[in-house]
């Protein structure tokens, strides 16, 4: 027998080479992240929470311009949990997810506030902080503090269930997956164990024509040997929620748009909005017309052709949009306020209500 077949073999029988090969890989090609310490030198846990609350649910892509934008702001935890949470939203705007940007906020505050502006250094200590699941408290635990633990994402899931091929499906799968991921954590730098595993699904084991000649792992992939690594993992048939319909009235005063905030809890709390009907399944758009706010001189709304069109992760949404103009000293309506349209880009607008406004307004 050679000597690459014995080592195949060897691998083969107990994985014991995994996480060397997967440290090694990793300091040959792990990828330039904002967030991400340079090889050798201590993470900034600040750094790592923010990233990982703001990963959630969101590409690399989309979160490198907010995370450079909210360090630029606020460096520290300490500079961020004395900020306002509307100062929060605002800079969050456009994110999506906005219970995050809550989160992160009373989080940053929690960690000032009972923490002395330090963050905990361990899983326990950190699952305590207002937005912090499992995930994400052995994410910062291992990438920041070397906590011996593997946080598991979407990229590690895919991995995992392709190396062990694992039938069973998800989110039933996730404590198996768990379980299996923490074998691949090397006695140390469990950090780097963790960020390897993201680089590796993020890059060579991707959802679509994953690079398997490239992968270090590939000697010993149970789905790659089969040749139907691209369906893992199992996934149960996605429920997709039922439509909501509703309406959005986009007023003007001159150059000002008449705007409100949403209740802070619940779907976009505390997020701007143009006042708008209720978004529930079968409105009638007489119903939701009849929802439209109380303003002097406004005596007949004008629809706008066509609808906007929202994804949530729980239903769909559609809206009919409805403007009107009113005269220069017209007086808000209790709990709304005019803004200027020049400075909306400033307002903690939800995408869904900057497609109403641009809609309503032609922009």
């Amino acid at each position: 027998m050679s000597s690459r077949a014995a080592a195949k073999t060897k691998l083969t029988n107990d994985g014991a080479d995994r996480p060397a090969l997967l440290l090694a890989w990793y300091d040959r090609h792990r990828r330039r992240l904002p967030w991400r310490a340079v090889a050798g030198e201590l993470a900034d846990p600040y750094r790592v929470w923010l990233s990982e609350i703001m990963l959630q649910q969101t590409t690399v892509k989309a979160v490198g311009p907010y995370f450079e934008k909210f360090v630029s702001r606020w460096p520290d935890v300490t500079a961020l949990g004395r900020a306002s949470l509307d100062d929060v939203l605002r800079m969050w705007a456009g994110l999506g997810y906005y219970s995050r940007a809550r989160n992160l906020h009373a989080c940053a505050v929690a960690v000032l506030n009972d923490h002395g502006g330090v963050f905990p250094d361990t899983e326990d200590g950190l699952r305590a902080l207002p937005g912090i699941g499992p995930y994400t408290a052995a994410a910062i635990a291992a990438i920041a503090f070397d906590r011996r633990t593997m946080p598991v994402d979407g990229n590690i899931e895919r991995v995992i269930s392709r190396l062990y091929a694992v039938e069973e499906s998800l989110p039933q799968a996730k404590p198996r997956i768990q379980q299996l991921a923490a074998t691949l954590l090397g006695s140390s730098r469990a950090g780097d164990s963790a960020q390897a595993l993201m680089d590796l699904g993020a890059t060579i084991c991707t959802p679509k024509k994953p690079a398997c000649s490239l992968c270090p792992l590939n000697d010993d992939c149970a789905a790659s040997a089969r040749g139907d690594q691209e369906t893992f993992p199992r996934k149960a048939p996605k429920k997709s929620g039922t439509l909501r319909r509703g309406a959005a009235f986009v007023v003007t005063r001159g150059g000002e748009l008449l705007v409100r905030s949403r209740p802070e809890k619940g779907l976009l709390g505390g997020m701007t909005e143009v006042p708008g009907s209720e978004w529930i399944a079968g409105q009638q758009d007489r119903a939701a017309l009849a929802q439209a706010p109380e303003l002097k001189g406004v005596t007949r709304w004008h629809r706008k052709a066509g609808i906007v069109t929202h994804v949530f992760t729980h239903f769909p949404l559609e809206l009919v949009v409805y403007t009107a103009n009113v005269p220069s000293r017209t007086r808000a309506p209790d709990g709304m306020r005019w803004v200027p349209v020049a400075t909306l880009d400033g307002e903690a607008l939800p995408n869904v209500m900057r497609k109403v406004i641009a809609h309503g307004l032609n922009l």
